[in-house]
């Protein structure tokens, strides 16, 4: 199997080769657009996005975007993306999953920031993998503060709490 290049340029024509196939099979009004994320802290990602519009656009978004999900889902499967690369790819519809990102960079932060007042810990709602590598990776700088993730998927959650040995 031939390393992913993670460019436009390299993945681009893999992509479109599983999802235009699977868009026309499944009637979907969807058009989109590859394209690079810039201005990302590369550790978080992702570097490439696929961004849906079209008549059926707002499908991909119900019920917290599964079927969007399920689309990245199946065309990392297909790509065979190797599963500590797969951050490095987002599916999107209006910057839906974007923007969560960027929240959730700023909900881990606020969370480090309480627990290191309070010296308590704080526990995030149940979320995805992807979600909660995200939540881990904003905070992998604090001193002061560790994350971990506890419960089995689907009800799987991250905690921040104090650092041992450390004041909080």
């Amino acid at each position: 199997m031939p390393e992913i290049e993670w460019t436009v340029d390299g993945i681009a024509p893999r992509i479109e080769t599983f999802l235009d196939p699977l868009l026309d099979a499944a009637d979907f009004d969807l058009d989109y657009d590859i394209f690079a994320v810039n201005g990302r802290d590369e550790a978080i990602g992702p570097e490439i996005a696929v961004d849906f519009d079209g008549g059926d656009a707002g499908l991909l978004l119900k019920n917290r975007a599964e079927v969007l999900l399920a689309l990245e889902q199946l065309t990392l499967e297909a790509l065979r993306v190797p599963h500590h690369d797969r951050y490095r790819l987002i599916f999107d519809v209006d910057d839906y999953r974007l923007v969560r990102i960027e929240e959730l960079c700023r909900t881990a932060e606020a969370a480090a920031d309480r627990v290191k007042r309070t010296g308590g810990r704080f526990e995030f709602r149940p979320m995805t993998s992807r979600e909660r590598r995200i939540i881990h990776l904003a905070l992998r700088h604090e001193r002061e503060v560790t994350t971990h993730s506890e419960g089995t998927p689907p009800r799987r959650y991250t905690i921040v709490e104090p650092s041992k040995g450390r004041p909080a």
